[in-house]
C-alpha cells in the first residue's frame, strides 16, 4: 500500500475556493483505480495549511492518478490560491519520498 501526504499553503482570501474546487477533486479521484481513501483536510493549527491525505494500493496507480485528467484541471484552478508550492511525501515499503 502507498499513502501519501500532500501540504499546501493555502492564501488566505483563497481559503474557501481551493476548498471547494478540492471537492470536485475528492469525488473524481475516488472513481479511480487503486484509490484505497483520499481525504482533505484543514489544520486545526494553522487554517490556511490544508492536508490530503491518500491511501493507493500499487504505485502504478498512484502514478495514474497524477496524469489524470481531473488532475490537471485541478492543479490549474489551485494554482493561484496556493501560497507556496505543495509539499508532497509518498510512504511506502518503509522509506519516505518528499517532494
Amino acid at each position: 500500500m502507498i499513502y501519501v501526504i500532500a501540504t499546501t499553503q493555502v492564501k488566505p482570501e483563497g481559503r474557501e475556493a481551493f476548498i471547494k474546487g478540492h471537492k470536485e477533486c475528492i469525488a473524481e479521484t475516488r472513481k479511480e483505480k487503486g484509490c484505497i481513501s483520499y481525504e482533505g483536510h484543514t489544520s486545526i493549527h494553522d487554517p490556511n495549511l490544508y492536508v490530503v491525505v491518500e491511501r493507493w494500493e500499487t504505485r502504478d496507480d498512484l502514478n495514474a492518478h497524477g496524469k489524470a485528467p481531473h488532475m490537471k484541471v485541478w492543479r490549474e484552478y489551485a494554482a493561484p490560491y496556493r501560497a507556496s508550492p505543495t509539499v508532497i511525501e509518498i510512504i511506502s515499503d518503509g522509506k519516505v519520498e518528499k517532494f
